[in-house]
């Protein structure tokens, strides 16, 4: 069986040959077979298994070793962004955030569908001249475009404004009761 990597497995115990491996990462010239491919030091590490042989070692699904976090430090840092969910800080900060995008969506959402409908049922008004070859359908058009980069920009600049101090804040205040809890990274 060959792996993802083409290393080459044994079928019965899922094991590679040492044939052509090397250790480390890069390029690797197999003597076999004269090829050049590159040996991906993340492979073991984690995707082993992947598409190999039906046995494998460990039960399914669980965690590695190092990765599993002791069971009453994953449910403090659970209950303490539960809690910062419910702050008035956090709260404010999606508040704000509602306030801007529900209406603009809302704007946006209206000036396209009209405009999609107006091309639709009326193709006389939109093909009406403006200036020379511009029509109503091509100014139309072209404000799709600018109303959307004006969009993006009041986007950036009210959350520049409005938000970002507010949610790095929580933020701050998230990552010091986390790491108080014992929850998050030293």
């Amino acid at each position: 069986m060959q792996s993802s990597n083409s290393r080459s497995c044994d079928s019965r115990d899922g094991s590679e040959s040492s044939g052509d491996h090397e250790p480390g990462h890069g390029v690797v010239f197999g003597e076999a077979s004269g090829s050049v491919r590159y040996e991906d030091p993340w492979y073991e590490a984690l995707a082993s298994g992947w598409g190999e042989s039906a046995t494998v070692s460990g039960p399914p699904g669980e965690a590695p070793a190092a990765r599993r976090e002791p069971a009453d430090k994953a449910v403090a840092a659970a209950q303490i962004y539960l809690e910062v969910q419910r702050s008035a800080a956090f709260q404010e900060v999606r508040s704000r955030y509602r306030r801007f995008v529900v209406p603009a969506v809302a704007g946006f959402f209206l000036w396209y569908v009209g405009y999609v409908v107006t091309a639709t049922t009326a193709p006389g008004f939109m093909a009406r001249p403006v200036v020379g070859a511009v029509n109503v359908a091509l100014l139309a058009g072209l404000g799709q475009f600018l109303s959307t980069f004006l969009l993006t920009w009041a986007y950036s600049r009210h959350a520049r404004l409005r938000r970002d101090r507010a949610a790095l804040e929580v933020r701050w205040d998230t990552q010091e009761l986390t790491r108080g809890a014992g929850g998050g990274a030293a």
